[in-house]
């Protein structure tokens, strides 16, 4: 061959190379990029969006998500307890399928399938930033730097890609940083998927410094149900150990510092709350008004918290706005479950009731979803393993147990979405001394069943009559139907999601306790 046309065919090869390079990459940006942005016990009533009547607080950055996309306003979990939902949301599963039942005994098994491992494996960059609380370490992402176990507020240590790091600061302040340093470093011709988990507003809920006075001394009006008796319910609901008044310590009331402040945090955080202190304990506050101070105590600390999660993620769209990535990528912000933040006279979760059952969920999507819009189908967090797959035109395996949020996103109505939703609740007796339940739910009822040594028994309510869930309707002839209905949906439920006929040892948190991968700091 000539050595000329040698070179020109060369160059003609190298050419359609570089061509197909430059559609490959062209086809790798089409793919949405994801970012998810998920906080520790973030109640939607702290939420402006939510339009809750007590305007506990506002939350323009967060609003603006639901804003420019949509707002699902029924949410559910399938175990509200922070590891069990982290798991579910990894896997599109199950507690009895994925392994995790609880906090207190359980270590994510991180060999199995997960949609980040599946984005990863089709060409997305991952990164997970902040809290992962599963024992275990990591799997499926390129960049992972996490909080060791529940990990701490102020100057946390956190472990980058398996090497312990200590950190000087706020630890959502940091979060942000290190999920943005990524960001800016990733390769920009890969989609990725950044998942981005706060430790806020988890207890026990301290403020950034520059927060502590950001409420100027509100008094936060009371939910109606703060002093409620229990009365015509089960035991489960009285025999537990979540009350404001008789479950918050001197740490979680600040009554006592944290141990890990600097010397100019601590003058700092003497500065606001000893004044406060030394004037509470002067009141000798008995009864009633002790738990009024209590639950103003801990409203002006919790939300304090969401105050510096709200300013996070405005600092996440502001970065996918200037770096001309907000058109291409779907941002979603969501909890672990509910909490609650004084109903019933409770904080913590765990309940099929509604404040612990329902986690807020705003999803962006340009050119997709219609801004501004609202769904009240009944959605859940198992669903966005599924989601995130079919977003990146993935196939969702046949043993996920969730579904795709895709066609609601996109403005449609499926007819054959679901319209009752299983619960289940494990962990038991610490903490909180909550029973273990499993129930169905749907967009009116919940037929709920507390089991154990000492208990069975059944509650039913109707969220139309009784949105606060007070009464146990059980009995009531006028829903001896629904009730009817309900056993039978609740057996089909458990069928098809392979509920075994009893927990497996150690479900209920009464086993032994592994030694966990990573060591929590006190």
């Amino acid at each position: 061959m000539h050595p000329h046309r040698s070179i020109r065919l060369a160059c003609c090869v190298l050419g359609f190379a570089s061509l197909m390079t430059l559609e490959g990459v062209a086809r790798e940006a089409k793919r949405p990029n994801i970012v998810f942005l998920f906080s520790d016990d973030h109640a939607y009533q702290a939420i402006s969006a939510y339009n809750d009547p007590r305007k506990l607080v506002e939350t323009p950055n967060i609003d603006r998500i639901g804003r420019e996309g949509m707002r699902f306003d029924r949410c559910v979990v399938p175990n509200s307890i922070c590891g069990p939902s982290r798991a579910s949301i990894l896997t599109g599963k199950y507690s009895h399928i994925n392994g995790f039942y609880n906090n207190s005994n359980c270590r994510f098994d991180g060999s199995q399938p997960t949609f980040p491992k599946m984005l990863q494996g089709s060409g997305y960059q991952t990164a997970m930033i902040g809290k992962w609380h599963l024992g275990s370490d990591p799997t499926g992402f390129d960049e992972w730097h996490i909080l060791p176990g529940q990990g701490v507020y102020y100057n946390p240590p956190m472990i980058h890609n398996g090497k312990r790091e200590q950190h000087k600061g706020y630890v959502t302040d940091l979060i942000t940083d290190f999920g943005l340093d990524w960001l800016k470093g990733r390769d920009k011709s890969k989609p990725f998927l950044l998942m981005l988990q706060h430790k806020a507003p988890h207890r026990e809920w301290l403020p950034a410094l520059r927060h502590l006075g950001h409420d100027a001394d509100r008094k936060y009006p009371e939910p109606a149900t703060l002093f409620d008796d229990y009365a015509g319910r089960t035991k489960a609901e009285a025999d537990q150990d979540m009350t404001i008044a008789e479950t918050m310590t001197p740490k979680d009331l600040k009554l006592t510092p944290p141990p890990n402040l600097d010397p100019e945090q601590q003058k700092a955080w003497d500065a606001y709350y000893e004044p406060r202190n030394e004037a509470f304990r002067s009141a000798n506050l008995e009864g009633a008004d002790l738990v009024r101070w209590k639950y103003q105590r801990y409203m002006h600390d919790y939300l304090g918290c969401i105050k510096a999660v709200d300013e996070s993620v405005g600092r996440v769209l502001q970065y996918l706005d200037d770096e001309g990535l907000a058109e291409n990528t779907i941002v979603v912000y969501s909890a672990d479950q509910g909490f609650y933040l004084g109903e019933h006279g409770w904080f913590d979760k765990r309940w099929i009731f509604e404040e612990s059952l329902r986690a807020p969920l705003l999803v962006r999507w340009p050119g997709v979803t219609r801004p501004d819009s609202v769904n009240s189908k009944l959605v859940s967090n198992i669903d966005f393993a599924e989601t995130f797959l079919d977003v990146a035109g993935l196939p969702i395996p046949a043993d996920m147990q969730g579904q795709s949020l895709v066609p609601l996103l996109k403005g449609e109505d499926p007819a054959h979405w679901r319209h009752s939703f299983y619960y289940e609740y494990y962990e038991y007796p610490a903490p909180h001394h909550v029973r273990p339940h499993y129930g169905v739910v749907t967009d009116r009822f919940k037929l709920v069943h507390f089991y154990g040594p000492d208990m069975d028994e059944w509650e039913l309510f109707d969220l139309k009559n009784d949105p606060q869930e007070l009464r146990n309707a059980l009995h009531d002839p006028a829903h001896a139907d629904v009730v009817a209905d309900l056993h039978r949906e609740i057996t089909l439920l458990r069928a098809e999601l392979k509920v075994p006929e009893e927990p497996p040892p150690g479900a209920t948190g009464k086993g032994p306790a592994p030694r966990p991968a990573i060591e929590s700091t006190p």
